[in-house]
């Protein structure tokens, strides 16, 4: 029984030191979007915040949607480094199960197995709130992104989703937000 104490607690440190957010106990099963409708989801989303992981360090972050197949969508990302570079990545996401499909898996590489994307929310033309979480034993990792369609969005929208978020204990508090001003952003547009 130690021996798992101590791998999970190693393991805390080595995720809490590259500002993942880690959590004890199990994963929380929010409600996730009704009558989820892929179609309308397809397009251009901009990053307004999320919460921080070690994959996406970049600011003007943004996410192209386009079905690539029956029941696949191709996900292409896209984030502005700080030495002014573009870095971006190319993934699909695809319905775990059809009787939910608001719950997505997504993968950017073969190596590595496909992580949760759940659209807790959106009205499709101005919003999303996504939500992911993964159980490590005793632990669980939460990701979250709150998405829009244009660089901004109101701060009573954001609220709401942040509201959305408390209800089942996510990390609100550690949300943090993305840049999206225009002469900032410039590079990503070249």
């Amino acid at each position: 029984m130690k021996a798992i104490q101590v791998i999970s607690l190693t393991l805390l440190f080595v995720i809490a030191a590259s500002a993942q957010i880690f959590k004890a106990g199990k994963c929380p099963k929010p409600a996730v979007q009704a009558n989820f409708d892929a179609a309308r989801y397809l397009g251009k989303w901009y990053e307004i915040q999320k919460l921080p992981t070690n994959f996406q360090v970049g600011q003007c972050s943004n996410a192209l949607y386009s079905l690539k197949a029956p029941g696949v969508i191709e996900v292409f990302n896209s984030e502005l480094l700080d030495d002014g570079t573009v870095n971006s990545i190319l993934g699909t996401a695809k319905v775990v199960d059809p009787a939910e499909p608001a719950k997505l898996a997504v993968s950017f590489s073969e190596n590595q197995p496909p992580g949760p994307y759940w659209v807790l929310s959106s009205d499709y033309d101005g919003h999303s709130l996504v939500y992911g979480c993964t159980d490590f034993g005793l632990f669980h990792m939460e990701l979250s992104w709150i998405l829009a369609r244009q660089p901004t969005l109101p701060e009573e929208t954001i609220e709401e989703l942040h509201g959305i978020l408390s209800s089942f204990g996510a990390s609100v508090d550690k949300m943090v937000p993305t840049i999206q001003e225009q002469n900032y952003c410039s590079a990503m547009n070249q």
